[in-house]
């Protein structure tokens, strides 16, 4: 039995990089020996075992063969006969197909080593084709790696337009779609995530309402980029720059859907588009299992973020239905990072990036005077029902007006 440290721990180390995380391939073993060993096995479709004392996964090598569609139709082989050459070519990138030794020696039989140095994300073997979530997985990692300058290979961008023009990403289930598009929206550059979905043709597929927005114009005086898909893809890259959560950049992501369907009679306006992006807010968290939590903050930003951009502008009234609109006086967290959204689309555009956005600060102020008047502060004492609420919304209204400018 041999034990083999394979995949991103070795990966990252050779880009200089920390890694939380390690994995194990052991080769010339079976199933029972590891459990006489005590370890524990977890995995369900292959061997998968947990070390007894770091807990740390170690998986039997193994090949697997396609024997129906999408990703959950292989048959898998897993005997002592498995060489670590033949479990490395059923990997996804040559640079996550090098293994180290015991004795810290590299096994690189598909090239890793060199694609590392010249940045180059290439597939191991005509396999990759077998596995759809490997498109996701492509575009994730160049999303991730942008800042060492990866560049996905020529002969693997084709590979993954053919497999998307073979209807593969049909197969995709919503989870392991989430999943991706999750731990891309917490890179340094999300964007380039959909900018590789959409590439191969993939976005069209996962994302029809995103690939809705390229084309659809925006009035050049406030989007000097003009094209709304452009726009919402700098509104993301904003969002990672100003180091927001994913849960923002998601409702960043999602915050314009609505100017995919607006009539071409209408363009370059877009009326009524929050209402509509608020509906396909909740269509593409439904299809994809969206979290609760992702799904509250896009309807938000979705439903308001117009009438933050224009928060100077508003009357005391209008301002406290906003708050109120956001569960602001009440989530105040949430209220933070719905600023922070609108910040990011605001900065969204081509020459705006280092603009300020006052809205925040003057929303925020909105929001502390309103969240100080509370019912035991009104002077009539024997209000009731519907009365004390109106009662209360006129206090905070004038607590909000006595800000002035």
């Amino acid at each position: 039995m041999q034990t083999y440290l394979v995949g991103g721990a070795v990966r990252d180390r050779l880009l200089g990089e920390m890694t939380a995380e390690r994995d194990w391939v052991v080769v010339g073993a079976t199933p029972a020996e590891l459990e006489a060993a005590g370890y524990r096995r977890v995995g369900r479709s292959f061997p998968v075992f947990l070390h007894p004392d770091t807990g740390e996964e170690y998986a039997l090598a193994r090949t697997e063969r396609k024997t129906g569609p999408g990703y959950l139709g292989f048959e898998v082989c897993a005997d002592p006969t498995v060489t670590l050459e033949e479990d490395l070519q059923r990997r996804d990138l040559t640079i996550n197909a090098i293994a180290e030794a015991e004795d810290g020696q590299l096994i690189d039989p598909y090239g890793g080593q060199r694609d590392i140095a010249d940045r180059v994300l290439r597939h191991v073997s005509d396999a990759f084709r077998e596995d759809p979530v490997r498109i996701l997985r492509v575009a994730r990692f160049a999303a991730r790696f942008r800042p060492f300058n990866f560049r996905i290979a020529d002969e693997t961008r084709e590979l993954l337009s053919a497999m998307v023009a073979a209807g593969e990403t049909s197969a995709l289930v919503a989870e392991r779609v989430w999943k991706e598009t999750d731990r891309a929206l917490g890179s340094e550059h999300p964007e380039v995530f959909f900018a590789v979905l959409r590439d191969c043709g993939a976005l069209a597929v996962l994302y029809p309402e995103l690939e809705a927005l390229y084309g659809v114009p925006q009035p050049p005086k406030h989007h000097p980029e003009v094209d709304t898909g452009v726009h919402v893809m700098l509104a993301l890259q904003q969002a990672a720059r100003m180091g927001t959560s994913r849960q923002v950049r998601f409702a960043v992501l999602m915050h314009d859907l609505g100017k995919g369907t607006t009539a071409q009679a209408h363009w370059p306006s877009h009326p009524d588009h929050e209402r509509r992006s608020l509906e396909l807010v909740r269509l593409v968290s439904k299809r994809l299992g969206v979290p609760r939590r992702y799904r509250e903050l896009a309807e938000h930003v979705a439903c308001y973020h117009t009438l933050c951009h224009r928060a100077a502008e508003l009357r005391p009234a209008t301002t406290l239905k906003l708050l109120e609109g956001v569960d602001a006086l009440r989530r105040p967290e949430m209220f933070a990072e719905f600023l922070l959204a609108c910040e990011a689309d605001a900065r969204g555009r081509t020459g705006f990036e280092e603009r300020p956005y006052p809205q925040a600060e003057r929303l925020r102020r909105a929001r502390a005077a309103a969240a100080a008047v509370r019912v035991e502060h009104l002077p009539n004492k024997n209000l009731a029902g519907p009365a004390v609420g109106d009662a209360l919304r006129e206090a905070r209204c004038a607590a909000i007006a006595a800000l002035g400018d």
